[in-house]
């Protein structure tokens, strides 16, 4: 029997990944795509997927109730949010609206229905907020202290879910998502910005190259994309109803510290620059996960290595500029 996934934020380059972990395993399903922006697949390639995709805004309730009632999904993958920490701090507005009440609205239409659809609420390590290094590694059990729009926002979403598994009963799965990184990442992400100067340094002058950057001596536990949609995909399938996972590696490394790691990888010296505009107010020092909890439930742990995870986002730039 055919699996029935609607993926919300289609056009991300999540949602790509993971339709390319269904390809790569041979998963037989139907696929809803819905995003506000055009999307870049070519369902063609796909042998074992069937897609269909329409640009809705989540916003608008009446779109939402008539995607979910039309399709009845038995899977919700809930990618669609405004993710950039920066961007919160610029349109705090704009960044609740858009992942808080978006969710909100995909809630109320599978309760209205109801509809029996497990659905995967994805967060943020942003939710931790301002840790102590004490508390290191996070664990699920560690309070909540978000320092930003966007990480208040993200924190809202997990307290709608426990109301709606609670109070409707509604089978929802919760993440907190470390930062992931990969090839197809926008560049309004850090990891993939480095990159992209990189890339861009090394075209124009080989062996050497400028960069500009924010606070680089922040610690960070990166994930590779890849890793990060195969825990996606176990949790979906064997997650615990109404249960909040850490999706990390369980280690941390310093901003600096991936330059110096790309640079050499490239063979190149940089330069780095601090750009103050770049610095955001009530930045978290220190993220870095435990992932005890997901490996011990469905069996999943990183397979990338992030010298590969960073070599395949380099090669990526490479191919596009």
């Amino acid at each position: 029997m055919r699996e029935r996934y609607l993926i919300t934020g289609f056009s991300g380059f999540v949602s790509r990944h993971f339709c390319e972990y269904l390809e790569r395993n041979e998963v037989d399903a139907l696929i809803k795509g819905v995003d506000v922006q055009d999307h870049d697949l070519n369902f063609a390639d796909y042998k074992h997927l069937s897609f269909d995709f329409e640009r809705i805004d989540l916003l608008a309730v009446n779109e939402v109730e008539r995607v979910v009632c039309a399709f009845k999904p038995r899977f919700i993958l809930h990618l669609a949010s405004y993710s950039s920490v920066a961007f919160s701090w610029k349109s705090p507005l704009a960044s609740f609206n858009n992942n808080t009440n978006i969710y909100l609205n995909l809630l109320e239409a599978i309760r209205k229905l109801p509809l029996a659809a497990r659905i995967l609420s994805v967060g943020s390590s942003e939710e931790y907020g301002a840790v102590r290094e004490e508390d290191l590694p996070l664990r699920e059990e560690t309070p909540l202290n978000p320092t930003s729009p966007y990480a208040v926002a993200r924190v809202s979403q997990e307290l709608l879910s426990r109301i709606y598994v609670t109070s409707y009963g509604l089978d929802i799965v919760l993440t907190r998502s470390f930062n992931h990184v990969g090839p197809l990442q926008k560049d309004v992400f850090v990891i993939a910005s480095f990159a992209k100067q990189l890339i861009m340094a090394k075209k124009a002058n080989g062996s050497r190259g400028d960069l500009n950057a924010g606070d680089i001596s922040i610690v960070r536990d990166l994930c590779d994309v890849r890793d990060v949609v195969r825990a996606y995909y176990l949790l979906l399938h064997n997650g615990k109803r109404g249960e909040v996972y850490n999706v990390c590696s369980g280690r941390g490394i310093s901003l600096k510290d991936v330059i110096a790691m790309m640079a050499d990888i490239l063979q190149m010296r940089v330069a780095i620059t601090i750009d103050e505009a770049l610095i955001r107010p009530g930045e978290n020092r220190i993220l870095i996960g435990c992932n005890e909890k997901i490996q011990r439930s469905v069996g999943w742990n990183p397979q990338y290595p992030l010298q590969q995870s960073l070599c395949d986002t380099l090669d990526y730039w490479d191919s596009v500029l």
